[in-house]
């Protein structure tokens, strides 16, 4: 049998119960037949999808094959079709025009031959769509932010679970040498015991206020309301969405917290997953985290800078602030510093002498993220960095974020699942979404998240 029948037959059970075996031979698959590889279907196709996810990503890989691709923007749609078919006519030396351009994303998962789904949206998009793709059966990698809200990615998380599909954050920098090297030392234990952990990430996005704006005319390629999507209705101004006919510019959306959280979140979930990966607290919030910052007025309206303080149960500490690039681990016996994408200084130059033995950690057969989403399909593990990992850096950042917004400590109770004694920061948890684009069972799975006790 092949890859699609071996997946339905033995990759998802009842209630979506993983029971695909460790290992897969490639005698099953047949190494990369046609046939067998693994169809890749796009939600979202601008400047990141297009560079990262596409021709630094999918269309470099053997073992799948972009079929299907969706965007609210034609231009957009035309502009990725063009991309998939050029690679793929290279590489086969013959003309291709086959992958298949979706005018709804629904449409696209409801393509059975679709087996994964890659969602490359605007951040408020990302949880619906891939809600709607694992609870449709579909193996899900979300790019990053996760989300823009905790009760939203909570249930991207509890669906993903529920189905039992592959599932990946879209980070790419667990894969990068340099970073893993570095964590490589800290984990052998070459700087001794961490101390504190500082973070942090570039200021490309801050202090880029811009005013209200006209409304204009929609693009006559732009299907605004999808684009809206779960946000709520607002006026159309080229610089709330992206520049018409082009994916060479950073698009508006990443300033506005209707759409984004900003930096904090952004590239926070880069360097913020490397603290966690290194303390080795991917699946554990902090018991307190405080802060100051500031926000840009306007229709860009993030936050510009911040300072943040976080506190866990063992005493490790972690501080993260709008600066540099990079994660610094101090430890008893000394740090280690990398800033992206690949300097790494050290306090003693001893310390980059080490060289994993056979008992030590290694991470040198550290796949590409993307390599390593059509892994954990293939064979049933977890991916590296799963969506739960996501979710846990996704929510540590946005706790800062609440911090600073509500000027005070917050404490975070792991047992009940909200802030001590904080009822507004509770509120925060949550986010209305409208339902229109979205189908009712996806309404029905995110409503279940939305509620928290206020108390």
């Amino acid at each position: 049998m092949n890859r699609k029948e071996f997946i339905k037959r033995n990759g998802i059970a009842v209630l979506g119960t993983m029971v695909m075996p460790t290992i897969v031979p490639s005698s099953v698959f047949g190494k990369n037949a046609p046939a067998n590889r693994i169809g890749i279907g796009m939600i979202g196709v601008g400047r990141q999808a297009v560079s990262a996810n596409l021709l630094n990503g999918f269309l470099k890989l053997g073992n799948c094959q972009v079929i299907a691709i969706n965007d609210v923007d034609s231009w957009r749609m035309g502009n990725a079709a063009k991309v998939i078919n050029q690679a793929y006519a290279s590489k086969t030396g013959s003309p291709y025009s086959g992958v298949k351009s979706h005018d709804d994303y629904r449409e696209l998962i409801a393509n059975k031959d679709v087996d994964a789904v890659m969602v490359s949206t605007p951040d408020h998009w990302h949880a619906a769509a891939g809600i709607a793709a694992a609870l449709a059966g579909k193996h899900v990698s979300v790019e990053k932010a996760l989300s823009v809200s905790y009760s939203h990615s909570k249930a991207l998380v509890e669906a993903v679970k529920f189905k039992g599909v592959a599932n990946r954050l879209d980070s790419e920098f667990r894969s990068l040498e340099h970073f893993w090297k570095t964590i490589e030392i800290v984990h052998n234990g070459v700087i001794g015991k961490l101390i504190n952990v500082k973070v942090g990430v570039p200021a490309e996005l801050s202090g880029s206020a811009l005013g209200p704006q006209p409304e204009t005319e929609v693009p006559k390629e732009l299907n605004y309301d999808m684009w809206l999507g779960p946000a709520f209705p607002a006026p159309y101004t080229r610089n709330r969405v992206h520049d018409p006919n082009t994916i060479e510019t950073r698009p508006g959306w990443l300033r506005n917290e209707d759409y984004s959280n900003g930096m904090i979140t952004n590239w926070g979930a880069h360097l913020c997953d490397i603290a966690l990966w290194g303390m080795k607290k991917e699946y554990e919030l902090p018991v307190s985290v405080s802060g100051t910052g500031n926000f840009s007025k306007g229709l860009w309206n993030t936050i510009e800078n911040f300072n943040l303080d976080y506190k866990y149960a063992d005493g490790l500490t972690m501080s993260y602030t709008i600066d540099q690039p990079y994660v610094k681990f101090e430890g008893d016996n000394g740090w280690i510093k990398i800033t992206y994408p690949d300097k790494i200084e050290v306090s003693n130059p001893s310390i980059l002498n080490f060289k994993p033995g056979a008992n030590d950690i290694s991470y040198k057969d550290t796949l590409t993220d993307k390599a390593d989403f059509l892994r954990s399909i293939e064979t049933g593990k977890k991916a590296f960095e799963p969506i739960e990992v996501g979710h846990n850096v996704y929510f540590t950042t946005l706790m800062g974020l609440f911090a600073i917004k509500q000027g005070a400590e917050l404490k975070w109770d792991k047992t009940a699942m909200k802030f001590s004694g904080n009822s507004d920061a509770n509120a925060m948890l949550n986010r209305p979404f409208r339902e229109k684009w979205l189908d009712k069972n996806v309404v029905d799975w995110m409503n279940k998240f939305q509620n928290v006790t206020l108390k």
